[in-house]
């Protein structure tokens, strides 16, 4: 996709899970498009190598956060308003899942995966509302999936993660409206990352999946990080408690 302008110069974003994947490019496009950009992560390494990739210089930050500890979030927010002044935007990114069916999963399993899905998006949410809401003005963008409205074998407490995170879109969308902020979320299908590796580098699970896929192949990173560009500018002003279904089709069928 070529170069376009979502007028979003000089605005300040935290995008979560920003060091690789989705995550990394969404913080890609915000650079280009001259915001200010935090991004978080569990591991210092990781951090270090998406500032390399980014080339962004002083308007970017990276914060190495544990995003479902209270104590990591209210450090990462109180960076970014150090370091920035204010908060325009949260991106709601982090997203992990372990293989396992729901019935057999033990509880630390359910847990950790709940933990890093669910929970922190709500830590996150909480603590950008409550200082968006001192502003009167922000946006909150969380990536959802596919996962959350329909079943899938080993992504079970996943899609029960990304199925709250859409309910909590719409309770936050409605709860923080009279302060100007709106809350949606972006829900990709099978997007080409290192997440997804497993899937699709074993061709005949590849080639099953495109078959469900009207436009035939699977997201790219842009593919996602553009709408998200859409609903943290001024065009989505009127847009809140959304989901955006990006699967090229496959909710359609």
């Amino acid at each position: 996709m070529g170069s376009v302008s979502y007028n979003l110069e000089n605005r300040v974003f935290v995008v979560t899970g920003g060091s690789r994947g989705i995550g990394l490019e969404i913080a890609r496009q915000l650079l280009d498009q001259k915001s200010k950009v935090v991004i978080c992560g569990r591991k210092q390494e990781g951090l270090e190598a998406a500032k390399t990739n980014l080339s962004g210089g002083a308007s970017l930050l990276a914060v190495q956060t544990h995003i479902a500890k209270e104590s990591d979030v209210e450090n990462l927010f109180g960076k970014a308003i150090e370091n920035f002044g204010k908060i325009d935007g949260l991106i709601n990114n982090v997203g992990m899942n372990i293989i396992t069916s729901v019935v057999d999963a033990d509880y630390s399993l359910w847990q950790k995966i709940i933990e890093s899905n669910l929970n922190g998006t709500f830590l996150c949410s909480k603590k950008a509302g409550q200082i968006m809401r001192g502003q009167k003005k922000g946006k909150i963008v969380s990536i959802s999936s596919i996962a959350a409205r329909r079943s899938a074998p080993a992504m079970g407490i996943y899609g029960i993660a990304k199925a709250g995170i859409e309910m909590m879109t719409k309770v936050l969308a409605q709860e923080l409206a009279p302060f100007n902020i709106q809350v949606n979320a972006v829900a990709p299908g099978m997007v080409k990352t290192k997440f997804s590796e497993p899937f699709w580098s074993n061709k005949e699970i590849y080639d099953q999946i495109v078959r469900t896929i009207p436009l035939g192949r699977l997201a790219e990173p842009a593919d996602i990080a553009h709408p998200v560009m859409f609903l943290c500018s001024d065009a989505s002003n009127f847009i809140t408690g959304q989901t955006i279904m990006v699967d090229g089709g496959a909710s359609a069928i």
